[in-house]
C-alpha cells in the first residue's frame, strides 16, 4: 500500500514510522518540515489511503479549504469534540466523504513509544468492516490491531478520557495519593461510559483497548499532554501559561468546553468533566472542585 500522513505533529511522525515498516509512505502537512517522505499536499492527497493527524478542532477548517475528494480511504487518528458545535469527528468528516470510507484510530499509545516501536495494542473503528481490516493489517509487527464497528464508542472514549486525564494530573499534583487517582480514574469510566450510551454508544467498548485501556494510560503520566495540564491547574497556574509552556495542543482543553455545552443542552450529569470545566474556564481552586466531588 502507499499511505499518506497528513498532519506532521508528533502523532503524525509517529503512525508515519509505524506504517512505514509495510508500506510506502508519504507526510504532509500545511507547513513544510525537514523529515523523510515529506511532499506536497496535493501530491499526498493523490494517495488512495489517507491517515488524517490533524488537530479535532481545525478538521473541519482543513477539508474545506484543502481537501480535495478522490475517493479516498481516510484513517482518522485526531480524538476530540468540535467545540463550536458539539459534533463527533466521524460527524465532521461524514460531511465530506461518506461513512463507508472512514475509519478511526483509537487506543493506548503515546507517540514517543510507537517512535521507538515498543509493543502497542491499537483498534481501528469503522461501519465498514472491511476497510478497517485493511488499516489494521497495514500496521508494523510491534503493534497489535483490532477491529471493531462502534465508530461512536470509540469516538466519545478517545476524547473523553483526554478531560479524565487533566482531572488524573490535578489529582496527582495535589498529592491525593494512589486510592484517589484510582477512585478518580474508575469513576471516569463510569461518566464516559455514560455519556457514550446516550448517543448509542455500546457499553463493552468502553471496557476495550480505545476505552479503559487509552484512560489508564493517559490520565496517568506525564508523557500526556492533558495530565500534564493537570498538573499545571494544581500548581495554580492560568490554563493560558499552562498551554503556553506546553507547546503542544492538549485536546482534553476545548473538549471539556464542548462536553460543558453538550451537558447543558442535553441535560446530562457529568460531574468530573464539570469540575473540569470550572478549573479551566472559571479558575476554581482545584482543592474546592475535589471537596465538591467527595460530597
Amino acid at each position: 500500500m502507499k499511505i499518506a500522513i497528513i498532519g506532521a505533529g508528533k502523532w503524525g511522525q509517529a503512525l508515519c514510522h509505524a506504517y512505514r515498516e509495510k508500506n510506502t509512505v508519504v507526510i504532509s502537512s500545511r507547513t513544510p518540515r525537514d523529515i523523510e517522505g515529506f511532499v506536497p499536499l496535493e501530491e499526498a492527497l493523490e494517495c488512495e489511503y489517507i491517515v488524517m493527524a490533524i488537530p479535532a478542532q481545525a478538521v473541519r477548517g482543513w477539508m474545506e479549504e484543502h481537501f480535495v475528494d478522490h475517493a479516498q480511504k481516510l484513517l482518522v487518528a485526531a480524538k476530540g469534540i468540535e467545540t463550536a458545535t458539539g459534533s463527533f469527528l466521524n460527524e465532521i468528516y461524514g460531511e465530506f466523504v461518506p461513512a463507508e470510507r472512514l475509519a478511526f484510530i483509537s487506543g493506548p499509545s503515546f507517540a514517543a513509544e510507537v517512535v521507538q516501536s515498543l509493543p502497542t495494542a491499537l483498534i481501528i473503528s469503522s461501519t465498514n468492516r472491511e476497510l478497517a481490516r485493511v488499516f489494521s493489517d497495514a500496521l508494523p509487527s510491534f503493534i497489535k490491531g483490532y477491529v471493531d464497528d462502534d465508530v461512536v464508542g470509540a469516538e466519545v472514549a478517545g476524547a473523553y478520557k483526554n478531560v479524565i486525564a487533566i482531572a488524573g494530573g490535578v489529582c496527582d499534583g495535589l498529592g491525593l495519593g494512589n486510592n484517589a487517582r484510582a477512585a478518580l480514574i474508575s469513576r471516569g469510566l463510569v461518566e464516559m461510559s455514560r455519556f457514550g450510551q446516550f448517543f448509542g454508544a455500546r457499553p463493552e467498548t468502553f471496557l476495550s483497548l480505545g476505552g479503559a485501556g487509552d484512560l489508564f494510560l493517559t490520565a496517568s503520566s506525564t508523557l500526556s499532554r492533558n495530565y500534564r495540564v493537570g498538573l499545571g491547574l494544581a500548581q495554580g497556574k492560568a490554563i493560558d501559561l499552562i498551554l503556553e509552556e506546553l507547546g503542544e495542543v492538549a485536546e482534553g482543553v476545548p473538549t471539556t468546553k464542548a462536553l460543558h455545552t453538550i451537558a447543558i443542552e442535553k441535560n446530562l450529569y457529568l460531574p468530573i468533566a464539570a469540575e473540569v470545566y470550572k478549573m479551566i474556564e472559571e479558575g476554581k481552586n482545584p482543592m474546592e472542585s475535589v471537596r465538591d466531588l467527595l460530597k
